[in-house]
């Protein structure tokens, strides 16, 4: 089975770095991944994405049309993503930033306030996280211990941030089930 997940918003909000660190969890588990980052030329404030494809069979071609999830950070992201995504699929909308939801009724639409609950934590820096920590509750497309792991190993050479990083998966957990 193949599931493709879209990360989109603008940089600066660790779209790569969230997809990343799906990636680096589905490999953990043994799966077969493909991670393909975007951005505009530039960075922090352009328009930032990438796909990460996981498969349990080699994967022919890690570029796809209509991935299966979508997590938006922002409303251009979702406007320009939300129309491809395949029926069935998550969509994790950051409602914080994002005052609409993506029009369709086919896909299981997560709203999720991740910079809100990030400011709450201490640091709107980990909304990124929070948004992944909803996205793999309600997908299921990775182990949540897993990523749990594989979050405290991203943060290993800057070990204080674990502690809030923690906090946002599990906070973004409890905002999946919310629905």
């Amino acid at each position: 089975m193949q599931s493709e997940v879209m990360f989109a918003g603008f940089g600066g909000q660790g779209i790569l770095l969230i997809g990343n660190i799906l990636a680096h969890t589905a490999m953990e588990e043994g799966s077969e991944v493909a991670w393909v980052p975007s951005y505009g030329p530039e960075m922090r404030g352009g328009t930032a994405y990438c796909l990460v494809v996981i498969s349990d069979r080699p994967i022919g071609s890690p570029i796809v049309r209509n991935p299966m999830h979508l997590i938006a950070m922002n409303r251009p992201s979702l406007e320009k993503f939300a129309p491809v995504i395949k029926p069935n699929g998550v969509v994790v909308i950051n409602s914080s930033l994002i005052p609409v939801s993506s029009g369709r009724d086919d896909v299981d639409e997560l709203l999720v306030p991740a910079n809100d609950i990030a400011r709450e934590l201490g640091s709107t820096k980990v909304a990124n996280i929070v948004a992944l920590g909803a996205f793999v509750a309600r997908s299921k497309v990775v182990d949540f211990e897993r990523m749990r792991k594989c979050v405290q190993e991203t943060f290993a050479s800057r070990k204080k941030l674990i502690p809030i990083n923690m906090a946002a998966l599990d906070a973004g957990k409890e905002a999946a089930k919310l629905k």
